[in-house]
This record gives structure tokens, sequence and C-alpha cells, in this order.
């Protein structure tokens, strides 16, 4: 449903509140009243290095949403702009060790995935393509990585053969609490969660991570995850 609006802007500011508790600084741009979707910067921009790639939005109502986040990040860093036949959500893209997990989605298509590729192996960095299945809008929908060799992934949507070769560890989160494997992961196994989800709780605290939870419900009625609210520039 329609989140409600003050809901959503306590959640923002409660999300705000643990990336600082974790050192994060934090810079908010200004709301863009015509583009709701906005506030899911993460899908803007993907960050190699010192360069900044900005896609062509997976979907054509976002189209637009680039050119903010775009300005505000060419005071520090250099700007790429993807050719027009490349679209890509920054969504699709998890940064998992020496590598790049890159999604195949209905919102990343082949001439966006090769284009951010050039520059990632360019950075010495490699890459892994994986087909994100139809059952989730985007690759860090199901996935997030909290430390070096561990993948979180949620159980019914990527197969362990996608991530068996990749990752040292994997951890399943069941599918009915899929939404809680979007995770931010810090130094010393401190991690951000999305609150209401006891399973993964529980999962993750036998993992040894010291947990600190967001209540992201009204973000979640709009598709909206942990990761999808920043864009981590270092």
């Amino acid at each position: 449903r329609t989140p409600d609006p003050i809901e959503a802007q306590g959640s923002h500011e409660a999300y705000v509140t643990a990336l600082r508790a974790h050192g994060t600084e934090v810079t908010i741009l200004p709301e863009l009243p015509d583009f709701p979707d906005s506030c899911f910067v993460e899908d803007t921009a993907v960050m190699v290095q010192n360069k900044a790639i900005i896609p062509n939005m997976g979907h054509p109502t976002r189209e637009g949403e680039q050119q903010a986040v775009m300005e505000h990040m060419s005071n520090f860093t250099e700007i790429v702009r993807m050719p027009e036949d490349a679209k890509l959500d920054g969504g699709d893209i998890v940064f998992f060790d020496d590598r790049f997990l890159l999604g195949l989605s209905t919102r990343t298509n082949k001439e966006g995935a090769e284009f951010l590729s050039h520059f990632i192996k360019e950075d010495g960095y490699d890459v892994e393509l994986i087909q994100v299945p139809d059952t989730t809008l985007h690759l860090t929908t199901v996935c997030s990585s909290p430390r070096e060799g561990t993948i979180i992934a949620a159980e019914g949507h990527l197969k362990e053969s996608q991530l068996s070769q990749i990752a040292e560890e994997i951890i399943w989160i069941p599918n009915n609490e899929s939404y809680a494997s979007n995770t931010i992961g810090y130094s010393n196994d401190r991690l951000i969660i999305a609150a209401g989800f006891p399973k993964t709780k529980n999962i993750l605290q036998n993992e040894g991570f010291k947990l600190m939870s967001v209540d992201m419900e009204p973000i979640m009625q709009a598709d909206g995850s942990l990761t999808c609210l920043s864009v981590f520039t270092s």
C-alpha cells in the first residue's frame, strides 16, 4: 500500500541515525517532489574507485532522478554517464571482497552491465554476473555481504549454485523473511538490519553479528530496503 509519509520520514530519520552511530558521515540531499522514488539514491550512481558511474534508470518513471545526485557528486569525484542504450539500477550491485556482483534484472540490461564492467575491470576488480530471478526487483533485495567471505541471501530467490563458487560462507535467510537479507555491514561484525524479522535476527546473532535494528516498514511498502537509501562513496 501507499506508505504514510510521516511514518516514512520517521523511518528515514532512524536510518540516518543508525548510519551515523556506526561512524558514517551522512549527506542528505534536498527532496525531489516530482520523483517519489528519489529517496532510493542507491540506484542513481555506482562508485568505482574515484569514479561515479551514472546510469540510465531501469524504469522510465525514474529517469531524471540522477541529475541532483550527479551534480552533488561532481564536487568530489569524476562523473561517467552511461550511453543511451545501457540501463542499470545501482540496486543490482553488491561489492563483495575484491569483486563486484552485478545482477542482470528487469532494471539492468546487458548493455548496462557491460558498460559498468569495463570500468570495474579497468580498476583491477573482478565481476560476477548473476541472473536476478523474476521473484525480486534487484540483486540487493535478496543479497548482501556483511563481512569478508560471507554473503547473506534469501531462500527461494537466488540458487546455491549461483553463490557457492563465489562465497566461502552463505547465510540463508528464510523465504518469509526475505526482506531482512538486505543488510549494511561494518567492521567487527557490526550490522544494521531491518526490524521485525525475529528468525533473521536469531540467525545473525548466532553467527556472531552485533545488530542494530531499524523499523523499515513504511520504506518496505514502497519496495525500498536499507541499502536503497544510500550511495556509499568511500
